[in-house]
């Protein structure tokens, strides 16, 4: 029957063959999808940008800045060499009426909740574009956060009466203008007037101890930007600082 597929292995990996398809062809085409094989790892899942071009290999200048006016990629701020001083999009854009309403983030060595943040909603969908968000937050944090290797990062969002398409988060990390870490997570598909839940895995990077020292000691000088993309075009931006300072843990410890 014409059309039919049939699934065959060879040498323990899985193919696809089309009947009518000659051995040369199928031949070339195992070859391309070889080379088109990405590492499965979370790892490596986060330094990659679309395309599975890895971040140090991406073509391009590093960009300084981003000026108004000028179209925001995902391969711009993949490029981006510090904390954006700006927002690059406004809330007019979150076209989508994408609202956040849980975030939570815990210790998967541990499997301890770190921080849970629930926003008090509507029980219906509402789709009006919430201009008067907070698109900033500070974190609190111990200076053992800085030694934990995975955390699990949940997220609780509604969309309103328009689909999302390719559905991505791009997150940029920063100590001053030292870049940390950047992830990059598609989170896909999202039908109207739908409430969705996803965990993204964060491996955290290994850091020089005079680093995190200086961490430690300056509280909110490191920084990231979370950038949320909707087929390929930038939707929101939100920013993030973050306190590791002990000083915090012993005032709480007083109340």
């Amino acid at each position: 029957m014409a059309g039919q597929e049939e699934t065959t292995f060879e040498n323990g990996e899985e193919w696809q063959m089309q009947n009518g398809e000659s051995e040369g062809d199928q031949e070339e085409r195992k070859e391309n999808e070889k080379h088109m094989e990405v590492d499965g790892s979370i790892e490596a899942w986060n330094g990659f940008i679309s395309g599975g071009t890895a971040l140090d290999e991406a073509e391009g200048e590093v960009v300084a800045e981003w000026k108004p006016g000028e179209t925001v990629t995902p391969q711009h701020v993949l490029l981006l060499n510090s904390y954006t001083k700006d927002y690059l999009c406004s809330p007019e854009d979150n076209i989508y009426n994408i609202s956040f309403s849980r975030f939570k983030i815990r210790d998967l060595g541990s499997g301890a909740v770190i921080l849970d943040i629930k926003k008090h909603g509507p029980t219906e969908i509402e789709d009006v574009i919430e201009l008067d968000t907070n698109r900033l937050i500070q974190y609190h944090f111990s200076p053992a956060f800085l030694a934990l290797r995975e955390i699990g990062a949940t997220l609780e969002f509604t969309v309103g009466s328009k689909a999302l398409n390719r559905f991505r988060l791009i997150e940029r990390h920063f100590f001053r203008n030292l870049l940390l870490k950047t992830f990059d997570f598609e989170i896909g598909f999202c039908i109207p007037y739908s409430r969705n839940t996803c965990e993204h895995i964060y491996c955290l990077p290994d850091l020089e101890p005079e680093t995190v020292e200086k961490m430690i000691a300056n509280p909110f000088e490191t920084c990231s930007d979370s950038f949320y993309f909707v087929n390929n075009k930038l939707t929101m931006h939100h920013k993030a600082e973050y306190s590791f300072s002990l000083q915090r843990e012993m005032d709480k410890s007083r109340e």
